[in-house]
C-alpha cells in the first residue's frame, strides 16, 4: 500500500539550518499534521561529528574554509559539501516497522537502487553501514547516520555524486574508518554527473522501498514548516530508551555509522 508524502527539495541549505527544518518538521510528522516528508539538499561545507565520534577523528588543516557541527546522529565523524546529495527522511516508524536496523537497511536499499539507476553496481559490506562500489579496494560511495525519538526519524543519507573527496581522509578519520577510501558517481562513470541528475532516482528509490507517493511541497510555501509545541519534547532525551525492538513511547536511538 503506497502512503501519501510530501517530497521537499530544496539547494543549498547551511547544515544548522536544515537541522532546525528537520526537527519542525519531525514535530509536525509526530502529531499527524503533515503525512512522512523527505528532504533532498545540499550543504556547504561542513563536517559533522556524531555521537560515536572519538578524540583523534579530526586534523582539519588551519584556515580549512569548513564548519564543525557536533549533531546528534549516530555515527562519527563525516564531510558534507556541495556535489553530495543529502536525504533527510522524516517518517513515523510506526507505519515502517518499528525496526531501527531495519530502517538502516531500506536506506541502504534506496541508496543501491539509486545508484543502479545511473548505472552503478554498489554494494553492503558486513558489519559496516553505508554503501560501498565493490573492487580489489572496496570505496564508500554512501554514508548513513540517523536519530530517532518516539519512533520518528531525523537524518540520513549523505551520496556522493560529484565531489572532491580528499577531506575524508585529509581532514578527518571520515567514519573512524582509518583505512578507508572514498568515491564519487562521476568518478565511477567516468563523466559529470550533477546532483539534479540524480535527485529523481532517489526520489523513485525512496518511493519504492518504503512505498511512499510523493507530492512536491514548493519551499517557498512553508507549509507544515511552523514552529510546533511540541519540538521541545520530540527534541529532549528521554529518561528511558529502548532497544531497536522495543516500542516504549520515550524511546530515542541514534544508529548507523557515516
Amino acid at each position: 500500500m503506497t502512503r501519501g508524502a510530501y517530497l521537499l527539495s530544496l539547494g543549498r541549505v547551511p547544515y544548522r539550518e536544515a537541522w532546525d527544518l528537520q526537527r519542525s518538521l519531525a514535530a509536525a510528522v509526530s502529531q499527524g499534521a503533515i503525512p512522512a516528508t523527505v528532504l533532498l539538499l545540499e550543504h556547504p561545507p561542513v563536517i559533522t561529528l556524531g555521537r560515536r565520534t572519538e578524540e583523534g577523528e579530526l586534523h582539519v588543516p588551519e584556515g580549512a574554509e569548513v564548519e564543525i557541527v557536533e549533531t546528534d546522529r549516530g555515527g562519527k565523524s563525516t564531510y558534507h559539501r556541495p556535489g553530495q546529495l543529502v536525504c533527510y527522511p522524516i517518517l513515523d516508524l510506526t507505519r515502517h516497522g518499528q525496526d531501527v536496523k531495519r530502517y538502516c537497511r531500506d536506506l541502504e536499499e534506496a541508496l543501491i537502487r539509486t545508484l543502479a539507476a545511473v548505472g552503478i553496481d554498489a554494494t553492503r559490506i558486513e558489519g559496516l553501514t553505508g554503501i560501498w562500489v565493490d573492487g580489489p579496494i572496496p570505496q564508500k560511495i554512501a554514508s548513513i547516520g540517523v536519530h530517532i525519538t518516539k519512533w520518528i526519524t531525523t537524518h540520513g543519507y549523505a551520496l556522493n555524486v560529484d565531489l572532491d573527496t580528499a577531506p575524508f581522509t585529509e581532514w578527518i578519520t571520515a567514519c573512524g574508518l582509518a583505512d578507508a577510501s572514498f568515491t564519487t558517481i562521476t568518478r565511477e562513470l567516468g563523466h559529470p554527473v550533477s546532483v539534479d541528475e540524480v535527485r529523481p532516482h532517489a526520489a523513485a528509490a525512496l518511493e519504492e522501498v518504503f512505498g511512499l507517493g510523493f507530492d512536491d511541497l514548493p519551499a517557498d510555501k512553508g507549509a507544515g514548516l511552523w514552529p510546533q509545541p511540541i519540538h521541545e519534547q520530540l527534541t529532549a532525551k528521554p529518561t528511558g530508551a529502548a532497544t531497536s525492538s522495543g516500542a516504549a513511547q520515550g524511546i530515542e536511538q541514534v544508529a548507523a555509522s557515516p
